[in-house]
Parts: C-alpha cells; structure tokens; sequence
C-alpha cells in the first residue's frame, strides 16, 4: 500500500493521517475518488476530479486545487511498480471537528483477486430495494443525489447483504421498481444495437465515470447511445448487462436473482475498448 499525504508527499503506510475527531472518520463527511492505475497513471483522471469537485460541491467542504490534487495522485503513483494494475484512491475530509483545514490524502494499492475474477468469469447479482421512487432524491438535496461521499455504511451493508444471498454484487431498484445503480457500480445494457445507462440527473445516481467514456466512444463498436430507465425483469431481454467502474472496467452480470443472463458477445469488445482484459 502506498500513502500519500498533500503537502508531505509519500509517507509510510503506518504513518497517522486522520486526528481522532477528524469528521471523516466521525461522521463520513467528505469525498473520494477511486481510479484504475495503468502503466503507472491513473486513468481518466481529469474526469474523476471534476466529480469529486462536484461532490465537495454538495457538501460544502473545500477541495484543493486540481493542480494540488493532480500532483498528490502522481506522488502515490511514482512510488509504485507501473507493471502492476493499481486502484488509487483519493480522499478529503472535512477535518477535524474543532476546526481547520481539511485532511487529504491518497492510497494505492493492488487490484483485488475478486475484481479480477469478475472480469473473467461474470458476476452474480442480487437486486436490493433503495427505498425511495426513481426520482425522488433530485428534489432533495440534502440527500446528497450523485455525490461520492465517504458515508459509505450502506453500499456496504448492500454488499454483505447480497453476499449472504449468495451473490457478488447488488442492484439497487427503486420504490416503483426501476433498475438504479449497485453500491460501487454504474448499470449499462446493451439492447437492439443501443448502449443504454441510467439517466443521472434524472435519478440522482452516482454519474459513472467509466461508463461515461463507454458511452462517448460507443460508435467506434457500431453502438448507439441512450439514458433511459429499465425494469429488472427486462434486463433478460437485452444482449448484455454489465455493471462499470474504474477500476473493475466493465463486468457482466451473468445471473440477476438467480436467473441466467448473457454470456454476451460483446463483452470482449466493450473490456478492450476500455483498455481491460479478462
């Protein structure tokens, strides 16, 4: 593990970072960035900093500058091996409770074996119920719609719950049964030649990254694009489920609550695309 703090540069792991009343830790008041690390740089890094800007945004926390952001991600990546696959992960919290500056700092590490797998094999998923109507969080703020926060106590709990069930990952569906997003994870489908996502502003999922530069480069596979809601049970019917992220690339979803789905074709072609392989 590599650990990098903003203005110390790279630090020994063991080194203590976050004060004990530090609202991070506290109260997971603040925001992070994950991104994949390849030949030694961190992909789509530009993209991933806008949105942790948005994010701070929401909270109302004060981000450092992308200059100072951009070199704390190349410190972390200069003390590590460019032949091996890395997630980088970048973090502000608001500080500590009394008062001050907020704490940053980045970590890297290697790629886990369960990521790796899921690339090459397909995941199982089992659908969670969010709670809330497809669009009900864009009218409330304070619930903090499309942020990447560290209050990450519930993606969590979905995980764990969806593992107890036997399954590797979860999709969250809304109170009026649409499809939304998984705890760590942005839904795309393939159906009739249309690459298809969630609409973020509509919904108030986490606008995913990875699968924005899918979309963008989508007609290089001869796809069209389109943002639009789906019901689970429809998922069946499509040429391929997949759910995207920096680091994992795109997964297939081979099986939604038990039921076979895919293997699709267009799998290979979506991972090289993103420059991934299984």
């Amino acid at each position: 593990m590599i650990v990098a703090l903003l203005g110390a540069g790279v630090v020994p792991a063991e080194t203590p970072i976050l004060r004990a009343d530090d609202l991070g830790a506290v109260r997971g008041d603040g925001v992070f960035e994950t991104m994949h690390v390849r030949g030694g740089e961190p992909w789509l890094l530009d993209e991933h900093l806008a949105r942790m800007g948005r994010s701070a945004a929401r909270l109302a926390i004060s981000l450092p500058s992308t200059e100072e952001l951009t070199a704390l991600a190349a410190q972390a990546c200069a003390a590590w091996d460019p032949a091996v696959e890395g997630a980088l992960r970048l973090i502000c919290t608001r500080g500590p409770d009394s008062g001050g500056d907020p704490t940053v700092y980045a970590t890297l590490g290697p790629v886990g074996e369960a990521i790796l797998r899921g690339r090459r094999d397909g995941i199982a998923v089992r659908t969670l119920p969010l709670g809330v109507d497809a669009e009900a969080r864009v009218s409330s703020p304070w619930l903090l719609a499309g942020a990447k926060t560290l209050s990450y106590a519930v993606n969590m709990a979905s995980l764990r719950a969806a593992g107890a069930a036997g399954a590797d990952d979860a999709l969250w569906v809304s109170a009026d049964g649409y499809a939304l997003e998984g705890p760590t994870a942005t839904l795309v489908w393939l159906t009739d030649g249309t690459l298809c996502t969630v609409p973020a502003e509509r919904t108030g999922i986490l606008a995913g990254t990875t699968a924005r530069h899918l979309l963008d480069r989508a007609g290089e596979l001869g796809y069209r694009t389109d943002e639009r809601l789906i019901r689970p049970e429809e998922l069946a019917a499509t040429d391929g489920v997949w759910l995207t992220s920096s680091v994992r690339g795109a997964v297939e979803i081979r099986s939604l609550d038990e039921k076979p789905l895919g293997p699709s074709a267009e799998t290979a072609r979506i991972q090289k695309l993103l420059g991934f392989t299984a």
